[in-house]
């Protein structure tokens, strides 16, 4: 848990204030990439070492089972590191600076948004080798794609899911859930205790998803915030944002005065019935959280008329990964039609939805027969009106103001 004014090192600002002194951008040749029979023949005997947040046992049981068993076919050893991406890159940045630009420790990296904009602005990642993977060419090619978070990917890193936003609640305790922002406020005053978020500033991202949704509302919607960061904006929108959270922190959970430390502390008190609500940006793995027990089966998804927040998640090769090969093919397994099936299935993966048009695989029939249990909103449901993400910056901006705003106030 954070207690409201403990002081802490804020990861990303810490992140940011490295040095970003750079080398020649890494880059792969085409042509290098385009004999997917050599990539294959390197890669034999290799060891992927694939860092990763592993916060979610769906998640793990997937990476663990499913693709390393693939990986496994093709002569790789799949060996996942738990760790939080800020850290992630900050253990590459480390390695640039001491020159060890080969035989790195991390092989791939799961990354997106600010995490991704550090890394490629310092010259850590291989580039120009997403776009040559086999399974490539079942990505529809569009800019949610190809920018992640107003960052242009250009081949730096390979798509893995999308995701959505979604509150999850105990339908036996809050029978007609919010609607809108506001509503969801004025139940959170009304309902005194049974609400709370994580903290900002550690490197979970669900808290910050949740505060960036808040901004949205404060802001009167997210149009005039997208493209590049525009500090006057952020500081008028950021304001009225400290001021509804500061409102609502009385009602929290224990009064406001602590926040959960990351989801799963957020998830232990939804199960435990302390709060009644809790918030994914991984909406398909509540079925199986529901299946397994962990969750009541009253549990229920709600997102807003006017939407929540979505975006895309990929992986991403430093550019001294010692096995680079290996990397290659297991971010390939990770597009393959039959990857992509069995992760959105909720109770034998974990529920995310592909980055593939399945219309340009033979799996269509097999993906529309998916069975969506009632504690999941349909993916049409879940996906109206989504929110873009903003620019990077608005995001490392939010999660320092929120430390200094709300949590030291």
């Amino acid at each position: 848990m954070l207690t409201k004014n403990r002081t802490f090192r804020l990861g990303m600002a810490g992140l940011l204030s490295l040095s970003l002194a750079t080398v020649a951008a890494p880059v792969v040749a085409q042509d290098d990439m385009a004999d997917w029979d050599a990539i294959l023949a390197e890669a034999e005997g290799q060891t992927v070492n694939w860092h990763m947040w592993s916060g979610s046992e769906p998640i793990n049981a997937y990476v663990d089972g499913y693709v390393a068993d693939r990986a496994a076919e093709l002569g790789v050893t799949l060996n996942r590191v738990p760790g939080d991406a800020p850290i992630i890159v900050q253990k590459v940045l480390g390695e640039k600076e001491a020159g060890k630009d080969d035989g790195g420790s991390v092989d791939l990296v799961w990354i997106n948004g600010e995490n991704f904009k550090t890394a490629k602005q310092a010259d850590l990642l291989v580039c120009a080798w997403a776009e040559s993977l086999p399974n490539r060419q079942y990505v529809p090619e569009t800019g949610a794609i190809n920018n992640d978070f107003g960052t242009p990917v250009e081949g730096c890193e390979s798509p893995w899911s999308s995701a959505q936003f979604a509150f999850v609640y105990d339908s036996a305790k809050v029978p007609e859930p919010p609607s809108t922002m506001a509503e969801l406020l004025e139940w959170i005053e009304a309902n005194p205790g049974m609400f709370t978020y994580p903290a900002l500033g550690t490197t979970d991202f669900t808290g910050s998803v949740f505060v960036r949704s808040v901004l949205y509302h404060a802001n009167g919607g997210f149009e005039d915030l997208l493209g590049e960061f525009d500090q006057a904006k952020f500081d008028e929108a950021s304001a009225k944002t400290w001021e509804i959270l500061n409102g609502i922190e009385p009602f929290l959970w224990r009064g406001g005065e602590t926040y959960p430390q990351d989801k799963a502390e957020l998830d232990n008190l939804y199960s435990n019935g302390e709060i009644a609500m809790t918030m994914t940006y991984g909406p398909g793995e509540v079925g199986g959280l529901v299946a397994d027990g962990i969750y009541p089966d009253t549990t229920r998804e709600f997102v807003f008329d006017h939407g929540t927040i979505g975006n895309n998640n990929y992986v991403a090769i430093p550019y001294n990964a010692a096995n680079q090969a290996g990397a290659m093919v297991v971010a390939d397994i990770l597009l393959s039609p039959e990857a992509q099936l069995l992760k959105k299935d909720p109770v034998e993966g974990f529920g995310a939805d592909p980055v593939i048009d399945f219309g340009l695989t033979d799996l269509a029939d097999e993906f529309a027969a998916i069975p969506v249990p009632e504690s999941v909103l349909p993916i049409a449901e879940l996906m109206k009106n989504s929110n873009p993400e903003l620019q990077s910056g608005y995001i490392t901006a939010t999660e320092a103001g929120w430390v200094e705003n709300v949590l030291q106030r």
